[in-house]
């Protein structure tokens, strides 16, 4: 009897240890992602030299991450430092002319090498990019700043036209059926661009059709085809030409947004993927303290529809040498 009994202590008390154990490749469930910022014109420039929309941090939040801001002009040693901290980063759409926007394009390629060099490393880092930032994405990894072609695909709201690979992605393979029948049968994927890249550019660019399977494309007004969306072959990277923020969390009634729920479910489930692929990153900041002074809740989302109606609010941030950024 005492044998019997000690024999279920000593295993009781080896499961139990055995439950304390964290496992190596433990699931982040405290995910943070980086957004990068984007320089101001116009009318927005009255409020910061940078901004991001508010609607790109809503997404990331939506999914059950949180959100910091990414200067776009911070140095590099910065940078750096505050990538070695983050779980993931999201490129959004916009307007930044590359070639004449040097800073930005410096910590561009810089933010890529580090997700290159993060992954390679054995530490899964993703990086997602919409419109402006789907085709940052495909200059990046073709080094190649001239592979757009224009399209009529402003304002336009379409299903998506998968590919084979699609079936067998990462992205799209974890779906759920009722999300692939809404992305695939319905005019969902809102598209506010006026370039892209064409299945040509991608066939006769060897370190772009190497680096990326496209998963989806379309065709815009006059029946050209662009790549809708695109993942690395080898890396956690994904980009959509098209808006899965927009049709979630922007109003403005003269663009062709599809509010309905199929619409939400369907453009949702991006969210959900990529802040699920932040949890196998396992980075943190140092401190809870610079944590906290890093977040995007440090800063007050402005009401800016009136200004630019491309969204309905937006953060808007100082340049990196005169704010009080801190990490």
């Amino acid at each position: 009897m005492y044998l019997s009994k000690l024999f279920i202590t000593c295993v009781a008390l080896m499961v139990a240890s055995l439950c304390c154990v964290t496992p190596i490749n433990a699931q982040n469930l405290r995910p943070i992602i980086g957004i990068l910022s984007q320089p101001t014109d116009g009318d927005m420039a009255a409020l910061g030299d940078q901004y991001i929309a508010a609607s790109y941090v809503k997404f990331i939040e939506s999914a059950g991450a949180r959100v910091v801001p990414i200067l776009y002009d911070m140095s590099q040693d910065d940078l750096k430092t505050l990538l070695s901290q983050l779980n993931g980063v999201l490129f959004p759409g916009g307007g930044v002319d590359l070639a004449n926007s040097p800073t930005y394009y410096d910590n561009l390629k810089l933010i890529w090498s580090f997700v290159i060099e993060s992954n390679d490393n054995g530490n899964p880092f993703p990086l997602w990019g919409t419109c402006m930032g789907f085709q940052e994405l495909c200059m990046l990894a073709a080094d190649n700043l001239n592979i757009l072609s224009p399209f009529d695909s402003e304002n336009y709201t379409i299903p998506l036209n998968l590919t084979a690979a699609a079936q067998t992605s990462r992205l799209f393979s974890l779906a759920s059926p009722a999300v692939m029948t809404a992305l695939t049968t319905l005019p969902i994927t809102m598209n506010a661009h006026q370039y892209g890249v064409s299945p040509a550019t991608y066939t006769a660019t060897a370190s772009l059709n190497t680096f990326f399977d496209v998963l989806s494309t379309n065709g815009d007004r006059e029946g050209k085809v662009f790549l809708s969306t695109i993942e690395a072959k080898n890396y956690p990277i994904y980009g959509s030409q098209w808006h899965p923020e927009k049709p979630i969390f922007e109003w403005w009634a003269e663009e062709v947004m599809n509010h309905s729920y199929d619409s939400i479910v369907g453009n949702q489930y991006t969210a959900m993927f990529f802040v699920n692929q932040a949890r196998n990153n396992n980075n943190k900041f140092t401190t809870v303290t610079a944590e906290s002074q890093a977040l995007i809740y440090n800063y007050n989302p402005i009401y800016s529809f009136d200004i630019d109606q491309d969204f309905e609010q937006a953060y808007y941030f100082n340049n990196a040498s005169t704010s009080s950024f801190t990490f």
